[in-house]
């Protein structure tokens, strides 16, 4: 923000960060169906650290209810079937030579309503991050009137469009919560 200028385009990239947060932890909220974003978040013990698997293993889905994890290293492949069994995500791989076949088991009732609690806590995580980037552009919109660098008009403008992009991204987001829900909660 520079010349007395609020710049839009930094505010609506901070907003779209927010939102691709908020996709990435969708990804990886299991809803019963199989999908390779799912083990993403899983940390491996490998060459003398943790690494994420997708660096030392393959994961395709081979059936809807089957993901398969094609290890690349041989002496990795208990490594990674201890790392997919004790992600909390409960699944129960099986190991067949340097293959790990991770069965998605059907989802209970309870476990629909746990994952369902997360993803609004995910959703309210992004809301709260796009509001304060709107508190952000408000600010700086009250120091460039305060320091005579733009008009009341100006920053009024201003100022209602910094809300109608809040809105549009607030909107954006329970639209991703209210489908996500959707596909969690279907039996």
């Amino acid at each position: 923000m520079a010349d007395g200028e609020l710049d839009m385009k930094d505010l609506k990239r901070r907003m779209e960060g927010a939102l691709k947060v908020l996709k990435e932890e969708f990804a990886g909220l299991r809803t019963g169906r199989a999908s390779a974003s799912l083990l993403e978040h899983v940390q491996v013990n490998a060459y003398g650290g943790k690494m994420p698997l997708n660096q030392v293993a393959a994961v395709t889905v081979p059936e809807p209810r089957l993901l398969s994890v094609q290890v690349w290293d041989q002496s990795l492949v208990s490594a990674v079937e201890k790392a997919i069994r004790e992600s909390e995500l409960g699944l129960n791989p099986q190991t067949q030579g340097n293959v790990i076949r991770v069965p998605i088991p059907e989802l209970s009732a309870e476990r629909r309503k746990e994952i369902s609690r997360v993803a609004h806590q995910y959703a309210e995580k992004a809301r709260v991050a796009v509001r304060n980037v709107r508190r952000d552009g408000m600010d700086a919109l009250k120091k460039m009137e305060k320091d005579h660098t733009i008009g009341e008009d100006e920053a009024r403008r201003l100022a209602d469009e910094v809300q109608k992009l809040t809105d549009r991204f607030i909107k954006e987001i329970d639209e991703l919560l209210e489908k996500k829900d959707a596909e969690i909660m279907q039996v």
